[in-house]
């Protein structure tokens, strides 16, 4: 039976590239000099450090150029979170990078394909993958349109796609 999974995977190489060379910019760019101004990743966490508020926003406008540069899409990355003063005047932003569906978007992308019975597919959540089944290769292909079309705020990516 035809299938293929519903994923949300960044690629953790063009992220790495990109965290590297905003801090290269970072370390050369003259309104950051004297500064603490810095950007590390760990995993699927990235951790933004700076002086002050301005700054803070700066080294955040650079990292997301060079995302952006790299074609990594910026809805992997979680920026809802508040800084946090970690002494004197500094400042600390803990980004989360999305990595896989999260249960209540996975229910949320069950329940599209459910709806859409025209289409004569199935999903079942397997992990943090949803895998649509199908009898037709155009059926799925009109899936992964309908999927594109409803699914906004989170990217995601269509793998395994099975005859």
């Amino acid at each position: 039976m035809p299938s293929f999974d519903v994923v949300c995977k960044p690629d953790p190489i063009e992220i790495r590239n990109a965290v590297d060379q905003a801090s290269k910019e970072i370390a050369n760019r003259f309104d950051f000099k004297g500064s603490d101004s810095r950007v590390e990743l760990k995993d699927f966490e990235l951790t933004l450090y700076a002086d002050d508020d301005f700054k803070l926003g700066q080294v955040r406008d650079v990292l997301l150029a060079k995302l952006a540069k790299r074609q990594v899409d910026v809805r992997f990355l979680d920026l809802g979170g508040k800084p946090e003063k970690i002494g004197g005047d500094k400042l600390k932003l803990l980004v989360k990078v999305r990595n896989g569906i999260e249960q209540t978007l996975a229910k949320q992308i069950v329940q599209t394909v459910k709806d859409a019975k025209a289409l004569k597919l199935t999903a079942g959540i397997q992990g943090d993958v949803v895998r649509v089944q199908g009898a037709k290769k155009d059926a799925l292909q009109a899936g992964i349109a309908l999927l594109r079309a409803q699914v906004k705020d989170v990217p995601l990516g269509f793998e395994n796609f099975r005859d």
